[in-house]
């Protein structure tokens, strides 16, 4: 991907006479923090469900609550603006929560995959030069085992018992917390729940501008190591309000959250998203055919966000069989190419259950934060990638270059936007 930066309006866009009716052309981005627009999403719907998990459900003003608690704790452990933290954590409601806390202190989140080794933990910490990780009891023998050059001198571990309904959490206890590993006597280790009941005082707002650096995602394509990516409070209030006004998402509807916060896809759409139309998140930790079924069964979400493999394995679960699928508004599927006959499966699955939704393709990267081209709702072409989001600018342009190509060369896919990244690490 090369990266043209000129304003939207300078280039003619003939793809908007696609787009489906009610998407705008052009959307208002606040030059706010991330943590602003999520309050902002929190005055206005303060009862509302924000997100649920494994049957427990939170509003935005008891999440709000969690983020200012999680901020207070952050701030005591040291963290500034300017400061960066990692965080290795599945989808959890942790995740969400530690995410708009750094965004409140100005601080640079990390997010790395839970299951990264040693080895590659220690070269994350080398690379952010962060001093604090946050994490979960299941995974921290690899957090501990680390060997950056500068040792953590704080590591958060939360537990899958934490965000659990009662009866859940009480049945995760007398299973003896089954797969947690004990932990060293002289770790420098704080529960999560323990950190964020801490006193202190909570920091004051600051005015962060929206082009300050916010997240660290980590990619590498294919011959690399995983670079470093950084994307500003801005970009991820873009995505958001972008992804929320292409898929119809508003307030009350809710997204299934079922891809890892790691990847700009999972956090991007799937949660933030949701939560700047002021919609619902349904947070499943761990892709499970079974459990995903379960989760769309109870909780009918208008929105599925997914991979091949997911929609793959939906298909023929046969725990959906049956089921009225009418709740469903859209479907979307990226990170990899569609095969066909996934798609025909699926769509045949939805037919037989009274919906109409197509499965649609999308296309984005990292650096972009997730998905900034998709297929629009009312339109289907075979084998696109779809049309670029409100406000983002796409062209085929020769290698290495600006110049656009005739219609039907082959080049290099140019972008440019509010989404873009602010550089590698």
């Amino acid at each position: 991907m090369n990266a043209m930066q000129a304003p939207a309006e300078s280039f003619e866009r003939p793809w908007l006479r696609f787009y489906d009716s009610g998407v705008p052309g052009s959307i208002h981005y606040p030059e706010v923090s991330l943590f602003d627009a999520f309050a902002a999403s929190v005055r206005q719907r303060p009862k509302d469900v924000a997100w649920e998990f494994e049957g427990r459900r939170a509003s935005y003003a008891d999440t709000l609550a969690e983020v200012e608690a999680c901020a207070r704790a952050l701030h005591g452990l040291g963290l500034r603006r300017g400061g960066r933290l990692l965080v290795a954590l599945p989808t959890t409601p942790h995740a969400v929560v530690v995410l708009y806390a750094a965004a409140r202190l100005g601080v640079q989140a990390a997010f790395v995959h839970p299951l990264s080794t040693a080895a590659e933990l220690t070269r994350y910490l080398d690379v952010t030069g962060a001093r604090v990780a946050v994490g979960l009891d299941l995974f921290a023998p690899a957090l501990l085992a680390a060997r950056p050059m500068l040792p953590l001198r704080h590591l958060v571990l939360g537990s899958l018992a934490d965000y659990l309904p009662t009866w859940k959490r009480l049945v995760f206890r007398w299973l003896g917390r089954a797969g947690v590993p004990q932990l060293p006597l002289h770790a420098p280790v704080q529960r999560w729940h323990r950190a964020l009941s801490a006193s202190g005082p909570l920091p004051a707002r600051l005015p962060l501008p929206a082009s300050e650096p916010a997240l660290i995602l980590f990619s590498g394509g294919t011959s690399d190591l995983p670079k470093g990516i950084l994307l500003s409070h801005g970009a991820m209030i873009a995505e958001g309000r972008m992804a929320a006004a292409w898929a119809g998402i508003g307030a009350g509807d809710a997204v299934l959250a079922i891809l890892p916060v790691v990847h700009g896809f999972g956090f991007g759409v799937c949660i933030n998203a949701a939560l700047m139309a002021g919609g619902r998140t349904l947070l499943v930790p761990r892709f499970d055919a079974a459990r995903v079924a379960r989760a769309i069964r109870r909780q009918r979400p208008q929105l599925l966000v997914g991979v091949p493999t997911l929609y793959a394995a939906l298909a023929h679960e046969p725990a959906l069989a049956g089921l009225d699928w009418r709740f469903l508004r859209a479907a979307f599927c990226g990170a990899d190419t569609l095969p066909p006959a996934v798609k025909q499966d699926f769509e045949a699955q939805l037919r037989a259950g009274g919906s109409t939704v197509p499965l649609l393709e999308g296309y984005g990267l990292t650096e972009t934060v997730t998905a900034v081209l998709a297929m629009p709702r009312s339109h289907y072409r075979a084998g696109s990638i779809g049309l670029p989001f409100p406000d983002m600018l796409a062209k085929i342009c020769r290698p290495g270059g600006e110049e656009a190509l005739a219609d039907g060369e082959e080049g290099e896919i140019c972008l440019s936007g509010p989404a873009l990244m602010l550089g590698y690490l």
